[in-house]
């Protein structure tokens, strides 16, 4: 590719069927609920949606299906100006799926099947290898082969481009490398609980599993916290820092914590000598706005969308 591009994502798609109901329902019970829609989600491409919306150059490597949701996904990679030359379709999988309850709380219970995203593999990574090589950001995270992702994120490691790794869903025995490949290693805090068998319910719960997982071997690490905003560590500085966010009465949380990685990420391919800590404060208040609207990727807002100071150099 000619042109250099500031985020890569190699990741998943997910096709989003979503119910709403006024509380989410008991193991057997069935209950009514009142809307249904379907969206584009996937937290790969989620995060790549939200860079892109806020002006980032990005391309997405992952696997669809060849079926009407793959054919839909790739469509709307290009209604997003995402680069879709390492969007592959395959006869031998589903496009992946997720079935999503979200309550009147805007609280939500999720199941994915995967699909075409356990396919994508080390063929599709090498076709990738030159955009890996030279972008500014990769993002990665599990929901899709965990060798792949880790792979990812050795090639960009190897070209000095910064790597963010998403451990989402979290697997209890993740691999150690993926904390040393890891310039920044991002979970919330039911993820930051399952590495570390720690709890994390509070601010100061978060600080120590961020020093946790800093120890093995991040160059920093980022849980996030909901409405508390989240917790920022550095093997610079260890000292874990409270970054709080704006208040907001949320109507849909699905996805959000897609929407700060990809802002995020946005920040550290347009802003790369902006501390950790102002591109964290920023993602937030970026999250922030996404939770105010139902869907996932529908709900992230655009560049015009924001305020000018969350684009102004520091």
């Amino acid at each position: 590719m000619a042109e250099k591009l500031d985020v890569v994502v190699v990741g998943s798609c997910m096709t989003d069927l979503v119910s709403q109901t006024s509380r989410l329902p008991k193991a057997g019970e069935t209950i009514h609920g009142h809307k249904f829609f379907i969206g584009f989600g996937g937290k790969g491409a989620n995060q790549c949606v939200q860079a892109a919306r806020l002006g980032a150059k990005t391309a997405m490597v992952c696997k669809v299906g060849k079926d009407f949701f793959g054919s839909s996904y790739i469509q709307n990679f290009k209604d997003h100006s995402v680069c879709t030359a390492f969007v592959t379709q395959t006869a031998e999988a589903m496009t992946g799926a997720a079935s999503i309850i979200v309550n009147d709380a805007g609280e939500n219970t999720i199941v994915i099947v995967a699909g075409a995203n356990m396919l994508l593999g080390e063929e599709e990574l090498e076709k990738a290898r030159s955009a890996l090589a030279k972008a500014k950001v990769l993002l990665c995270q599990l929901e899709i082969s965990s060798h792949i992702s880790l792979q990812a994120l050795r090639i960009a490691r190897q070209s000095n481009v910064k790597t963010v790794f998403n451990p989402a869903p979290a697997i209890p025995d993740l691999h150690s490398d993926f904390y040393k490949e890891s310039d920044v290693f991002c979970c919330n805090e039911s993820e930051a609980e399952l590495l570390t068998g720690a709890h994390v319910a509070s601010v100061d719960d978060a600080g120590h599993a961020g020093l946790e997982l800093l120890n093995r071997g991040c160059a920093a690490v980022i849980i996030t916290l909901g409405s508390q905003g989240c917790v920022v560590l550095q093997a610079s500085n260890p000292n874990p820092k409270h970054i709080p966010t704006t208040k907001v009465t949320p109507v849909d949380t699905t996805g959000a914590g897609d929407s700060f990685l990809g802002a995020l990420a946005f920040y550290m391919a347009q802003y790369p000598s902006m501390p950790l800590e102002e591109m964290s404060r920023r993602a937030n208040l970026v999250a922030a706005v996404s939770v105010q609207s139902d869907g996932t990727q529908t709900s992230y807002p655009f560049k015009k969308d924001l305020a000018t100071e969350l684009f102004l150099e520091e």
